[in-house]
């Protein structure tokens, strides 16, 4: 048996984790039960995840829904411009209290008996209250709310107890992500790009430094190579890349060449991506900023929402350099980012066999997990897998 086949296959994770830092099991790419123990662990345990930006709702009364796994959440400004982040469910018999993605109201009513909620989530009205149990008192029946910091507008939820979201994230990665960011979060939505990815959500998140030039045609037809630049990961399985950004050039195939004209005033800065963990991933790339929220729907289903969004300073120009740049560049289907789908999928299929998925680039030990990678490496993914194992209780084969 090679050494790709060293363990008994069952299409279930195993019990034991590789004792090589570089090999990752592929059964955690398939499992059904696992991804049921991945959303109490992760998703529902101690760890941030980022479901919007205020920017998203700009206005008093603007809101939108987002999942947490299967927990559906509703965000929402309040009247006194506050944004609150609310668990989607009426107090009374736990209906569905809100069903569009998005919209503006002046209060959220459930269908099922009308029960009235304010914006800040404060139960309004609720009809019969009278012949109610005894120890019924309306202010005790707001929408709950699940615990939220921002950083910069980015929203952040969580159901456990991480350390504070500045911490969680890691002063390493809170430049950057300030860049990404506009600097001040001062941000205005353009709009989505929605989508659902056939491939469990670790294969969706997988993505590495080492494939962009070799897998994207986009970036061979741009002759586009990246300039100096770094890889950082953080003991919290995150992962933040920079990189100086070089002028790309058309070559003759592009009808409009402003799709790739960067107006920023960065150059050195032209690229910058935070990936937090279990599944965010940001980057301002030229003059793209993208934020794609991502929901875990099941173990072979993902669902992103690419967001987009400008400045709040910019010029009217900008705003419409960006629209044309976005979608077109560094979305779901973008010119340099559109083979990523067909790869995701191709991940969850080709894990479906037995053995290990097993990464090379950047290797240096087997026995010690990196911290200190290339810009072009692969490896910058084993610290968050490290984080993934850890998290998950899984045990290296020969710990005790």
């Amino acid at each position: 048996m090679s050494a790709h086949s060293t363990h008994a296959y069952t299409g279930e994770a195993p019990k034991v984790w590789p004792a090589k830092v570089n090999q990752i099991p592929k059964e955690v790419f398939g499992d059904a039960a696992l991804f049921e123990e991945e959303l109490k662990k992760i998703f529902y345990g101690d760890t941030w995840h980022a479901v919007g930006h205020a920017a998203e709702v700009p206005n008093i009364g603007d809101f939108k829904t987002f999942d947490l796994g299967r927990v559906p959440l509703l965000i929402a400004r309040g009247k006194d411009n506050q944004v609150r982040v609310f668990f989607n469910s009426c107090t009374h018999r736990g209906n569905q209290l809100e069903t569009s993605v998005s919209g503006n109201r002046k209060e959220f009513e459930c269908p099922y008996h009308r029960w009235l909620f304010s914006l800040d989530g404060t139960l309004a009205a609720c009809p019969g209250s009278k012949e109610f149990a005894p120890d019924f008192k309306q202010e005790n029946f707001g929408l709950a709310e699940i615990k939220t910091e921002q950083f910069l507008g980015l929203i952040m939820v969580t159901m456990g107890n991480p350390p504070p979201l500045k911490e969680w994230i890691g002063e390493s990665g809170l430049p950057t992500l300030t860049a990404l960011l506009g600097g001040d979060g001062r941000l205005k939505l353009l709009g989505y790009q929605k989508v659902r990815y056939a491939s469990n959500w670790k294969g969706y998140n997988d993505n590495d430094g080492y494939h962009a030039p070799l897998l994207h045609t986009g970036f061979r037809l741009l002759n586009w190579q990246g300039g100096k630049g770094f890889q950082r990961m953080t003991e919290n399985g995150h992962v933040i890349f920079e990189a100086e950004l070089k002028p790309a050039t058309g070559n003759g195939f592009l009808k409009d060449p402003s799709l790739i004209a960067f107006k920023g005033s960065n150059p050195e800065r032209g690229s910058v991506i935070t990936q937090l963990f279990p599944m965010t991933v940001m980057t301002k790339h030229m003059d793209v900023i993208n934020l794609r929220f991502a929901i875990a729907r099941s173990h072979e289903v993902t669902e992103v929402h690419y967001a987009y969004f400008a400045h709040e300073d910019d010029s009217e120009e900008l705003v419409q350099h960006r629209i044309r740049q976005s979608s077109n560049l560094l979305g779901p289907c973008g010119m340099v980012s559109m083979e990523d789908a067909a790869i995701f999928q191709r991940i969850h299929i080709g894990n479906q066999t037995p053995g290990f998925a097993e990464f090379q680039k950047g290797v240096t030990s087997l026995t010690e997990i990196p911290m200190d990678v290339k810009q072009n490496d692969e490896t910058g993914n084993l610290p968050r897998w490290e984080h993934y194992r850890k998290v998950m209780g899984f045990k290296r084969e020969g710990e005790q």
